[in-house]
């Protein structure tokens, strides 16, 4: 809710916002001074402000972020001073930010006001009565919270509702961040003022809407008041005027031939301008807001062939809902897993957000999942997810750990879950709220009894009813994984995986790539570069021993296929070029699977820091792999499309290409012609032709089974296949497999004919 006042024309100097020059310190105790202090960067986080003041190096180059991780144990100290400002009778200081890190203390003039654990509840403070004519403000920020006794890493975070990503993850280093992390200010405003705001809607199948709108005011006093909601055209759909005569006022409108809110892919996000103002008995405007809304229906549904699975006794279902219905339209969600895209989240801006949220609409992606080891993002982050049409799936702040049944920690969680849940509600991008990431796997142990997991689910039916709510992800029949190019475990390769799934949903899922040489030459020492190794380097940016000893690099993988290189850039080529490949084959094989699939999502999308090697899309900060590139290619709304049973192949094996018309589009396909060729030796060949029919919206055609004996080769490594579409070249498709030379090893590749 944007909360901000229209300033009176006649009187422009209220609101008014009280400029502070932030500075913080670190003490070893809560009482104790610090030493020094240094200029501080509202929002943002302690580490980073020490380390400008201090003039240090890069902290992202090599496993120089490892020097930070004494500050976890300190107290940091904000501090800004400030005179008495002049306030009118009809107004009052206050401090407010979105956002403290983590367990802290607010204190003016050395008088406690507020004391507060929890990072995603707002702070709201009236200073005015406890004003003199010379002020200090003060933040005093506790410790990192960890749990007593627990391994290092994310099990600390298990009594805490802070992200335990920060606690070093497989992609993220361990750095905790602390601070004032979101939007903080000093200001003067109205005594009387809009406090809270909620818009509920029944949206029928005609197009028409029930609408019961209902807000709070922070005194009990007679005022007036004008709500409006306007169209994109700025013509008012309905208005109300009146008088409200307490703290609280609701009343009911009905809507006819509302603009639905749809994704991006299957229509227009339309969205209404709503405006409320507070009137009093002069006619002066004394607090207004302005909100945008979309109109929609989101629900979670048995995917189709599911209730049949099950047929013995005791019939029960075998897999849980999970095709997404926007506006009773099932749909298939095409999308990727968001991680912070900063170590410190605090840095974390709108121009930030936007840059990659439009690179994730480009992709042809609808469904973005906000991951449960993450940050609940800052309000920009929502509102361009309206604007652009992508539908989100929201975790709680909450992952791979057994979270306790504590009271004090149900206390913290319920507070921060009450502060969550009505911001997620005014978004018409919200399409799931989910209690957290892989809490049934036996690294969690958590169970439906849980208390945690029931609180949130009550939380979440009483204060949104209309947004489905999941326990965790996976549940049965619903895919996490598998993370590589090439299992050695099973001796299957990505194709064979993809082939033998049988999941309704695919949530998460990765294959890693290297960075390019760039990224690397940021943060790996020259000298270390290559050949890549375990060098404290490559281990920090998660190379090696980030999850298996070889993860994420894999260069047993890229070995095994190209032979061993002689440079770097031969290994960076490879190393995308595996990613690129499979995941083109997760996505195409996932929409090949509909309707009893409904969902794909690749882990993951983006990076909080540069990463050597990792199952990401975009390198950070928002630089897309050539596995981007290709996946834009596999999530076209329409492409013709082949599947095949692996990866390498060798001389005189009978190579089958099945293939398939794919469309998800919200049109009509006319019909046509594929001519299949397979490029080899220098030379195309054509394989076969296949026709498919007219296709309606959302529709797939499964096309013939082609057949080809694979010839010899003559020192390549790939050959190409290429799906090739009448008179609609947006439809064609190239596929690149692996040739393998009978009874020899290969040394060296060459892939410069590709």
């Amino acid at each position: 809710m944007d909360t901000t006042i229209k300033e009176d024309p006649e009187n422009p100097r209220f609101p008014q916002i009280i400029p502070l020059k932030w500075e913080v310190g670190c003490s070893n105790t809560k009482n104790e001074q610090p030493e020094a202090y240094y200029p501080a960067n509202i929002p943002g986080a302690v580490q980073l402000d020490f380390m400008q003041a201090e003039g240090h190096p890069d902290w992202q180059f090599s496993d120089r972020f490892k020097q930070y991780l004494p500050f976890e144990d300190k107290y940091w100290h904000y501090q800004a001073k400030f005179g008495r400002p002049n306030i009118p009778d009809d107004y009052e200081l206050i401090f407010r930010s979105e956002g403290i890190d983590y367990a802290f203390e607010v204190c003016l003039n050395g008088e406690l006001l507020h004391d507060q654990t929890g990072m995603f509840s707002p702070v709201d403070l009236t200073l005015s009565s406890h004003l003199k004519d010379e002020n200090q403000l003060e933040v005093t920020i506790f410790p990192v919270p960890k749990t007593p006794g627990a391994e290092v890493g994310r099990r600390e975070a298990d009594t805490a509702v802070k992200p335990a990503v920060s606690y070093g993850w497989d992609f993220h280093p361990r750095l905790v961040p602390l601070g004032i992390w979101d939007e903080t200010e000093l200001v003067i405003m109205p005594k009387t003022k809009i406090k809270d705001t909620e818009l509920r809607y029944v949206l029928n199948s005609d197009d028409t809407a029930q609408l019961e709108y209902r807000f709070e005011t922070t005194r009990n006093q007679s005022l007036n008041y004008k709500w409006k909601l306007l169209d994109r055209e700025g013509l008012a759909t309905a208005q109300r005027t009146g008088k409200i005569n307490g703290p609280t006022h609701s009343f009911k409108v009905e809507l006819d031939h509302v603009n639905r809110w749809w994704s991006h892919d299957l229509g227009e996000p339309y969205l209404y301008r709503l405006e409320l103002q507070l009137i009093d008995d002069s006619g002066k405007v004394i607090d207004s807001i302005v909100e945008q809304v979309g109109f929609r229906t989101v629900k979670l549904v048995m995917n189709e062939g599911t209730w049949d699975e099950v047929r013995a006794f005791p019939k029960s279902r075998s897999s849980a809902p999970f095709q997404l219905e926007l506006n009773g339209k099932r749909i298939f969600t095409k999308g990727s897993n968001w991680v912070p895209p900063e170590v410190f989240y605090g840095k974390i801006d709108e121009a930030r957000y936007r840059e990659l949220l439009e690179l994730f609409k480009s992709a042809h992606f609808n469904l973005l999942r906000v991951w449960g080891g993450g940050i609940i993002n800052k309000k920009s982050f929502y509102e361009i997810c309206d604007e652009l049409g992508i539908l989100l799936w929201q975790e709680f702040p909450l992952a791979c750990n057994a979270y306790p049944d504590d009271p004090e920690y149900l206390k913290v969680l319920e507070q921060e879950a009450r502060s969550i849940i009505p911001r997620m509600r005014r978004h018409a991008c919200m399409s799931t709220l989910c209690g957290g990431n892989e809490l049934f796997n036996n690294w969690s142990g958590m169970d439906d009894q849980s208390h945690v997991l029931r609180l949130l689910n009550s939380l979440c039916y009483q204060l949104a009813p209309e947004i489905p709510y999941i326990n965790t992800s996976p549940l049965m029949g619903v895919g996490h994984g598998h993370y590589l190019f090439y299992d050695e475990e099973s001796g299957e390769d990505v194709f064979q995986l993809c082939r033998r799934a049988h999941n309704t949903a695919y949530p998460e899922f990765g294959v890693p790539g290297i960075a390019d040489r760039e990224t690397l030459e940021s943060i790996i020492p020259e000298d270390e570069l290559y050949p890549p190794r375990a060098s404290d380097a490559w281990i920090a940016h998660h190379a090696y021993e980030a999850w298996q000893s070889d993860s994420w690099l894999e260069l047993k993988t890229v070995e095994k296929y190209f032979g061993k290189a002689h440079d770097l850039e031969t290994v960076i080529k490879h190393s995308q070029l595996l990613q690129a490949v499979g995941y083109q084959c997760w996505y195409e094989s996932s929409r090949i699977k509909q309707p009893y699939c409904s969902m794909v999502l690749n882990w993951c999308f983006n990076e909080p820091w540069p990463t050597a090697a990792n199952n990401s899309l975009i390198s950070y900060p928002a630089k897309p792999k050539p596995a981007y590139y290709q996946v834009v290619e596999s999530c076209r709304p329409v492409l013709a499309c082949a599947s095949f049973a692996k990866f390498s192949w060798t001389t005189e094996e009978l190579l089958e290409i099945s293939c398939y018309l794919l469309n998800d589009s919200q049109t009509v396909v006319d019909s046509g012609e594929v001519e299949v060729f397979i490029q080899i030796n220098g030379n195309q060949q054509k394989i076969g032709n296949w026709a498919y029919p007219k296709l309606s919206t959302d529709t797939n055609f499964t096309g013939p089974i082609l057949r080809y004996p694979i010839p010899e080769m003559r020192d390549k490594t790939l050959f190409q296949i290429q799906l090739k579409v009448a008179n609609r070249p947006e439809y064609d498709s190239e596929y690149h497999l692996h040739y393998h030379a009978p009874l020899r090893e290969r040394e060296t590749s060459d892939t410069t004919n590709l």
